[in-house]
């Protein structure tokens, strides 16, 4: 539709800010001066194209394409950048993302995780991937790790890296701690053993940091469990003296059986060898 009507004098500023293809909401939009009356007008004449209530994207040029259904770096980075909201894609997708793959869907739709507060909005686009919100309890909402990302590193996602926005994401090394988190019901032994395979540039310093701000003892039981079956040359740096284990044996997995050196119930397939030497006690 042409815009060849009078602009209001609050429609630059939203223009200037809201790129085509980015989305914003009705709080956001209220909070710059823009009543209910001028989004419908808005709306009416092209300035803005209703997504879902209360969410609305600016159109893109005429002749443009987005597959907006397959894209969930455009909603996140809106979120991030425009309304500002605290949240980071994390977990098995930050890992993703860090081209640490190996992200396979336990069924239905492929799957998001990001990380933080999101508005109720969220959860409702029309989108072929779920996106999954955790909340940053793990890190008692220390955003530590949370890193920026090269807006290359989302280049497979339409219109992501056109704005250069960078992604806000979990590093690998606070990724794969909220991967484990995610043990049992939402991901698998076999699917993290296939990552840690992968995670041989981990940084030592960070890690220690995590795993003592992280507040799981399981995360900290079970990522060592994978640690040691690996053997990344970081795995020697890490001071474990400093690391809170806890008390007592952990059961969380059914049909299990207790590690002994971090005494949480694992699958048999990754319980050490007789002959492995472990990396010190925990």
């Amino acid at each position: 539709m042409a815009m060849s009507h009078a602009r209001s004098p609050r429609l630059k500023p939203l223009l200037d800010t809201v790129p085509p293809g980015f989305m914003v909401d009705t709080p956001w939009l209220r909070s710059r001066g823009i009543d209910p009356k001028s989004i419908h007008n808005y709306v009416a004449r092209g300035w803005l194209e209703r997504i879902v209530r209360g969410v609305y994207r600016r159109p893109l040029p005429e002749g443009a394409q987005i597959g907006f259904v397959e894209s969930w770096a455009i909603p996140l980075l809106s979120l991030q950048w425009i309304m500002k909201y605290p949240v980071h894609l994390g977990g098995e997708s930050a890992l993703d993302v860090a081209g640490y793959g190996h992200n396979l869907s336990l069924g239905g739709r492929p799957r998001v995780q990001f990380y933080g507060e999101v508005p109720s909005w969220l959860t409702r686009l029309p989108m072929q991937t779920e996106i999954v919100v955790r909340r940053r309890i793990l890190f008692a909402d220390d955003p530590f790790g949370i890193d920026d990302a090269s807006p290359d590193a989302v280049g497979n996602q339409p219109m992501a890296g056109v704005w250069r926005w960078p992604l806000r994401t979990s590093s690998p090394e606070r990724a794969i701690l909220e991967a484990l988190d995610e043990l049992p019901r939402n991901t698998t032994f076999e699917n993290l053993d296939r990552i840690f395979e992968g995670l041989v540039s981990l940084r030592p310093k960070r890690l220690d940091a995590l795993l003592t701000a992280c507040r799981s003892v399981k995360v900290r039981r079970l990522f060592f469990v994978f640690a040691d079956r690996h053997g990344h040359a970081w795995r020697k740096h890490l001071d474990t003296s400093r690391i809170d284990f806890g008390a007592g044996p952990r059961a969380f997995a059914e049909g299990g059986r207790l590690h002994p050196t971090y005494r949480i119930y694992v699958p048999e397939a990754f319980l050490p060898d007789a002959q492995q030497v472990a990396y010190g006690d925990a």
